[in-house]
């Protein structure tokens, strides 16, 4: 597992833990407006004009609040536990170290996706006739089922692969180079580290990140600079940050410039 691998691990138990301690917070408050309200006799209602009247008002109205609190508890950890389900599910992140080993696995795994679709249409126009275009396409690796569909055609007649698979397919192959291509050329490019009056400069290659680190806390106008600029504070770093990219760069460029229009004023 690597760093960033980590970096989800844990992320996905922080949120794991979050929701089950609100799930036991709404199951206790739950329990606790149920025991107080098995204390009121079944049907008794509220007598007006007693002199139990404004306390039991008030007895009913802690039940209620006890009860919608938990039912929002409840939702929270539903939220908390969408939450760790779905890290790590967005894709191969541009963050992952080994990202361009991932996508090179993906870029393959599509390559012979595109062969095999290919091949699979020249056994169909080849074979002309079901016996010959089914043992031949069985014999690329197609199941007989999935062998049988694909000359029977879907429903605008059209058998084997359709152009728009192979043309979607082959989108995504260079997609995916373009990709690879981009954070090659990110992780060769030289780290930069600025030291001026009130706050370092730099572009992490390691970490992947555009960064603003300041000597405590910034004024409000030029956390207002930052976050027109698209960067966020990020506490694990203690920098405001965000991806290294070009536009990233330039983003950092336009703050370095504010900030010195703002140290002239």
């Amino acid at each position: 597992m690597n760093k960033y691998e980590q970096k989800q691990a844990d992320r996905r138990e922080r949120f794991q833990d979050r929701a089950e301690k609100a799930a036991t917070e709404s199951d206790a408050l739950y329990s606790a407006a149920r025991k107080r309200g098995e204390a009121i006799p079944f049907g008794q209602p509220i007598l007006i004009g007693h002199h139990s009247e404004r306390r039991d008002r008030n007895y009913r109205a802690g039940i209620n609040r006890m009860t919608e609190k938990s039912f929002e508890l409840s939702d929270k950890a539903k939220y908390y536990e969408q939450k760790a389900a779905t890290v790590g599910t967005g894709g191969i992140s541009s963050d992952d170290p080994d990202a361009v080993v991932k996508l090179g696995a993906e870029l393959a795994e599509c390559v012979a996706s595109q062969e095999r679709m290919k091949a699979a249409n020249k056994a169909i126009r080849t074979g002309k006739t079901p016996d010959k275009q089914i043992p031949a396409l069985v014999e690329l690796g197609f199941s007989e089922s999935t062998a049988q569909t694909l000359i029977k055609g879907d429903f605008c007649g059209r058998v084997g692969f359709a152009s728009y698979q192979l043309s979607n397919n082959n989108a995504n192959i260079t997609r995916i180079k373009k990709r690879i291509e981009d954070l090659e050329s990110r992780r060769s490019r030289e780290a930069v580290e600025v030291e001026t009056e009130g706050y370092t400069y730099r572009e992490d290659t390691e970490e992947n990140r555009v960064m603003f680190e300041f000597e405590g806390k910034p004024e409000q106008e030029v956390r207002d600079l930052l976050k027109r600029n698209a960067f966020k504070w990020s506490p694990s770093r203690g920098a405001w940050v965000r991806q290294l990219t070009n536009a990233g760069i330039y983003a950092g460029k336009q703050v370095r410039e504010g900030l010195a229009k703002l140290k002239a004023e």
